[in-house]
């Protein structure tokens, strides 16, 4: 009488359970990876807003305090920010940076832009957009309060 061994196969392939087991591994891994990158895109924008905020916040304001004229160069193609602080000329990339808006010269998208601080602050109101693929922010300068805010479209 041959003896009968239960529970081997010799079919290769996955059972139905196994497959629902991978699958839901799956989701469930990438249902915790992936909103993790747009919230990465979203603090990167916000994150280059509070940068650019204080940067326009102390060239005013250092301005005013030292009665010293600053500047800052924004060359809108390069998405670069040039300006003089205590350490010395300093240069910023803003990979979200889009255009700068000024009432003497309109909205600029392309090309360079050099904004003065005088003694008094800056000489007009100041608006620097940036955008990303979710979402649009505007740093604003008022010049007659020295205040900055940043808005969200």
């Amino acid at each position: 009488m041959p003896i009968l061994e239960t529970g081997t196969c010799n079919k290769k392939g996955f059972t139905l359970l196994e497959l629902i087991v991978v699958i839901f591994i799956l989701s469930i891994s990438a249902a915790i990876i992936f909103p993790s990158f747009t919230l990465f895109e979203d603090k990167k924008i916000k994150s280059e807003a509070k940068k650019i905020a204080s940067i326009l916040r102390f060239l005013n304001d250092n301005a005013i305090t030292t009665k010293e004229s600053n500047s800052l160069k924004i060359d809108l193609g390069k998405k670069l920010f040039t300006y003089i602080s205590q350490e010395g000329k300093k240069e910023e990339i803003f990979e979200t940076l889009n255009s700068v808006e000024l009432p003497s010269k309109g909205r600029i998208s392309i090309g360079e832009v050099t904004i003065f601080f005088s003694q008094h602050g800056a000489s007009e109101n100041i608006n620097i957009y940036l955008s990303d693929k979710n979402s649009n922010l505007t740093i604003a300068l008022n010049h007659l309060s020295g205040r900055v805010k940043i808005y969200e479209q």
